[in-house]
C-alpha cells in the first residue's frame, strides 16, 4: 500500500536521534548520581516519569523510552542485581503486564480470521446488512465493518490491515475518494475501538475505574460511538466532494477485483460470531474481571480454527505469527509494570501530596475530573493503556476521596485515553488509517479528527455533570 508520507531526510533523522540519546544519556547520568543521595519517599522519584514522557514525546521508540525510564528508576532506587531480577518476576503477575498479554493474544485471534477467511466473510456479510446501493448506504457498510472488527479484535491497526483490502474494491467502485475512505474507516474503526471488550486501553479503564462493561458503554464508550455515526453523516460527504473536486484523489480501474473466499469460510465466520457474542455476554452478566480475555480469546481462536478446517499445526502456526507480531508490545507493557512499581517505591506523589494535598482536597471534583482528562489526553499516542494506569496510580485514591463516582472516573479515563486518537496532532491511528486507505491527505484526516474532537468534549463535560 502506498505510504502516508514521505520520510523525513536522512540528517534530520540523524539530529533527532543525537538529541533523543543525549537526553536519555543526561537523565540516566543524573539518576545514577542523585542515587547515591536520596531515599524513598523522595519527590526526586518523578524523574523517571518526567523521563519517560520527554522521551516518548521526543519521538523515541516506546519501547526503549521504557527501558531508559526503567533503568532510571533502578538507579535511583540504588538496587542490586538480585533484587532488580525480583522486580521484574514480579512485574510479570501485574495488571499492566496482563495487558500486553491480551493485546498478543489479540492479534494471534486476527492472524487466525485472515487465514480461515472469516475476517472476508465477515465484512462482506457486514456490507450486505446495510440495504441498497447508494453511496450513504456503502458509508454505512463500510463503518460498520470497520467498527464489527476492531470491536472483535481491539485493535485499529490489526482489523483496519483486514478490512481494507476488502472494502477498498466496494468503495472504488462507487465512486469514493481516497479521502472519503480514510474518513470512513477512521470514524467506523475508533468507534469500535472504544466499544471494544477486549482493548488494552479499555480493559485498563474498567479495571481502574471498578465498573463493568454495561456501565462502560452506558456513560462511556456508547455516546462516543453514536456521536461518530451521526456526525459520519455530514463529514464523510462534505469530505468527498471537496476531495472529488480538487482530482487526482480516486482509485484506480484495476482496484476493483474482489478477492477469493478461503475453504470454510463461512462455517468459521458463523461459529466466531455465537462464541464472540457468548464471551460478550459473559462478560456483562457475570461481571468477569479482566484476566477474563485471556481465556476468552484463544477460545475464540481454536475453535475459529477448527470450524475454519485449519490442522493443528497450522493452528499453532497462525496464533504464533499473528500474537508474535505482537511480542514487542508485551515487552513494552511488561517494563512499564516494573517502571510503575519502581516509582511506586520511590514514593514522589506521596511527597507532593503530603505537601499539597490539603488543596487539592479543597478542589471541587468537577475541575478535578477536567484536569486529570487534561493529563490523559497529553499522553503519549499508542500507549493509552499505560496512560490509563499511570493516572489511576497518581489520581485514583484522591479523585475517589473528593467523591469521584466509579461512571464518573470511567468517562474521564476514557476521555483522557481516547481525545489524542481525534487530535489536535497527527497519531499513529491516523497514519494506520491513511495508509490502509492508500490515501496521502493527512491534512483532511485531521480535519475530521478535530470534527468529532470538539463536540466529544462538550459532551463528556455534560455527562460528567449530571454523574457529579
Amino acid at each position: 500500500m502506498a505510504p502516508a508520507t514521505g520520510n523525513p531526510p536522512a540528517g534530520t533523522r540523524s539530529a533527532a536521534n543525537v538529541v533523543r540519546y543525549s537526553l536519555a544519556a543526561l537523565g540516566l547520568v543524573g539518576s545514577a548520581v542523585l542515587g547515591a543521595f536520596v531515599h524513598a519517599p523522595t519527590v526526586w522519584g518523578l524523574l523517571p516519569v518526567v523521563l519517560y514522557a520527554v522521551l516518548s514525546l521526543s519521538g523515541m521508540h516506546l519501547l526503549l523510552a521504557t527501558a531508559c525510564a526503567l533503568v532510571s528508576g533502578i538507579l535511583l532506587d540504588h538496587r542490586s542485581p538480585a533484587r532488580i531480577g525480583e522486580l521484574l518476576g514480579h512485574s510479570l503477575g501485574d495488571t499492566v503486564t496482563l495487558i500486553g498479554v491480551i493485546v498478543v493474544l489479540g492479534g494471534a485471534l486476527g492472524e487466525v480470521l485472515r487465514v480461515t477467511g472469516a475476517a472476508d466473510v465477515l465484512v462482506r456479510g457486514v456490507l450486505r446488512v446495510i440495504p441498497g446501493n447508494s453511496r450513504i448506504a456503502i458509508q454505512f457498510g463500510v463503518m460498520l465493518a470497520c467498527l464489527v472488527l476492531v470491536f472483535a479484535l481491539g485493535t485499529l491497526a490489526g482489523a483496519l490491515a483486514i478490512v481494507a483490502p476488502i472494502v477498498i474494491p466496494v468503495v472504488a467502485r462507487a465512486g469514493f475518494t481516497r479521502s472519503a475512505t480514510a474518513s470512513m474507516m477512521f470514524l467506523g474503526g475508533c468507534a469500535g475501538l472504544a466499544l471494544a471488550p477486549f482493548a488494552g486501553s479499555n480493559i485498563a479503564i474498567l479495571d481502574a475505574a471498578k465498573i463493568g462493561y454495561g456501565t462502560y458503554l452506558l456513560v462511556g464508550a456508547g455516546p462516543l460511538a453514536v456521536l461518530s455515526i451521526l456526525l459520519s453523516l455530514v463529514v464523510v460527504p462534505r469530505v468527498q466532494r471537496r476531495s472529488a473536486a480538487e482530482g487526482g484523489d480516486f482509485y484506480s480501474p484495476e482496484q476493483v477485483e474482489k478477492p477469493n473466499e478461503a475453504p470454510h469460510s463461512g462455517r468459521a465466520t458463523v461459529v466466531f460470531g455465537i462464541f464472540l457474542a457468548a464471551t460478550v455476554a459473559y462478560a456483562v452478566v457475570a461481571g468477569a474481571s479482566t484476566s477474563f480475555p485471556l481465556l476468552a480469546l484463544p477460545v475464540l481462536a481454536v475453535v475459529t480454527a477448527a470450524a475454519g478446517g485449519l490442522s493443528v499445526p497450522e493452528t499453532v502456526a497462525a496464533l504464533a505469527r499473528g500474537g508474535g507480531r505482537l511480542f514487542e508490545t508485551f515487552l513494552m507493557f511488561w517494563l512499564l509494570a516494573a517502571f510503575f512499581q519502581i516509582v511506586d517505591e520511590l514514593k514522589p506523589y506521596d511527597v507532593l501530596l503530603g505537601r499539597f494535598g490539603p488543596m487539592l482536597h479543597d478542589m471541587p471534583v468537577l475541575p478535578f475530573a477536567i484536569g486529570v482528562a487534561m493529563l490523559g489526553w497529553l499522553g503519549v499516542p499508542g500507549a493509552t493503556a499505560a496512560h490509563v494506569v499511570l493516572l489511576n496510580k497518581v489520581f485514583g485514591s484522591l479523585g475517589t476521596a473528593l467523591g469521584m463516582t466509579p461512571a464518573a472516573w470511567a468517562v474521564t479515563y476514557l476521555w483522557g485515553s481516547k481525545a489524542d486518537t481525534y487530535g489536535p496532532f497527527p497519531n499513529a491511528n491516523m497514519m494506520s488509517v491513511l495508509g490502509f486507505s492508500e490515501s496521502n491527505r493527512l491534512k483532511t484526516l485531521l480535519s475530521v479528527g478535530w470534527v468529532v474532537l470538539v463536540p466529544a468534549a462538550l459532551m463528556y463535560l455534560l455527562i460528567l455533570i449530571v454523574l457529579l
